[in-house]
């Protein structure tokens, strides 16, 4: 790897991370998955740290990941495996994903949400202390606002919080963040470090439990009915290539010394996308070519965000980072992924070709 130039890297100059020595933890999750194969496609040098790959979430080994990076398996709330992932990885830059990404999990096991994405937070930067990469970008979430129900966007300086266990697991873990930032990483010498934090993401291969995109097309694929609990909460929706281009932006500046990239980022949609839960599943239906949406409402008392948006303005004027892909078009793509693999065509083509089509319409902006 060159040593950094201190040139400006722009949205769509990824060039500077071939060769870099990239780890990835969450490697084996459906956003580490995307991300780690959309790394092998701009020729980085891609290390993996994750739990093995649970039974709903099969992208990390239909992408054949096991045999393209170079992963080890882990728990990130244990610190000595952590930091013997770093040992191995030697990286240049590191992208955390690992974390308890569902809400509704934590209302049903809380310690181990706070466990893994406070105390697993903390482990990630233990180690990075020691390691000394060159970049660092800390993936939490755009639920880590204390979410006032607000009809614009929050920025990336407005107020923490989170009422369920979730949102207050990564709240904490911005503040975490930012006194290992402002006490030790800001001491190293060249590294950069920064938190990022997205909207809903959806895109082809996501299978988990409680996730719209998911129930629908395993309803779909069944010829079931598509039943929305909650129809009318309101999400900002993006496919799952929009913040990860951020993330890739934010490593790549990084690693090229520019000191800009550092501190809170949010990549979220513009308005537009911000739709109902409804709607995006209704959308799906249509792209599928039959089937049928049922509301049967929710009588839960479990706390749930009916409105969320992220103001992107940063990361537009800072970074020259833009969304690319309207409501519409995420939607199309998203089902495609879908009906591609069901018709038997290989995931690996499929995931390389929407990450091209990508980044060519990146070059239109």
């Amino acid at each position: 790897m060159m040593e950094p130039s201190g040139k400006a890297v722009s949205m769509t100059d990824l060039s500077v991370l071939h060769g870099c020595r990239v780890l990835v933890t969450g490697s084996t999750g459906f956003k580490g998955s995307w991300l780690c194969s959309w790394l092998l496609h701009l020729g980085a040098e891609v290390s993996g740290f994750a739990l093995p790959p649970a039974p709903d979430a099969p992208l990390f080994e239909q992408l054949r990941l096991g045999e393209r990076i170079r992963q080890s398996y882990g728990d990130i709330r244990d610190l000595a495996t952590v930091q013997a992932a770093f040992v191995q990885a030697k990286p240049d830059a590191v992208i955390h994903l690992a974390a308890q990404a569902l809400v509704f999990r934590s209302y049903a096991d809380p310690k181990t949400t706070f466990d893994t994405n406070v105390g697993g937070g903390v482990n990630l930067l233990e180690a990075v202390r020691t390691a000394r990469p060159r970049a660092l970008v800390f993936i939490t979430s755009d639920k880590c606002y204390r979410n006032k129900e607000w009809v614009w966007g929050y920025r990336e300086n407005d107020e923490l919080g989170g009422v369920d266990p979730y949102s207050a697991s990564k709240a904490a873990a911005e503040l975490v963040f930012s006194a290992y930032r402002e006490s030790f990483l800001d001491t190293i010498p060249r590294l950069i470090a920064a938190t990022a934090r997205a909207g809903n993401v959806i895109g082809g291969g996501d299978l988990s439990d409680n996730r719209i995109v998911p129930d629908c097309i395993r309803a779909l694929r069944r010829h079931q009915r598509v039943i929305l609990r909650r129809p009318d909460s309101t999400r900002p929706w993006q496919h799952v290539l929009e913040p990860l281009s951020g993330y890739l932006a934010l490593a790549a500046r990084q690693v090229a010394g520019d000191g800009t990239a550092a501190g809170a980022w949010n990549f979220g949609p513009d308005a537009e996308n911000v739709r109902t839960v409804e709607a995006l599943a209704r959308g799906l239906v249509d792209r599928w070519g039959g089937g049928e949406v049922v509301v049967e409402r929710d009588s839960s008392t479990l706390h749930e965000a009916r409105l969320l948006m992220l103001n992107n303005d940063k990361a537009k004027t800072g970074l020259g980072w833009r969304p690319r892909w309207p409501f519409e078009r995420t939607v199309e793509h998203t089902v495609a992924w879908y009906r591609r693999i069901d018709a038997g065509e290989d995931p690996v083509a499929v995931t390389a070709a929407q990450i091209a089509a990508y980044q060519a319409d990146g070059q239109k902006i």
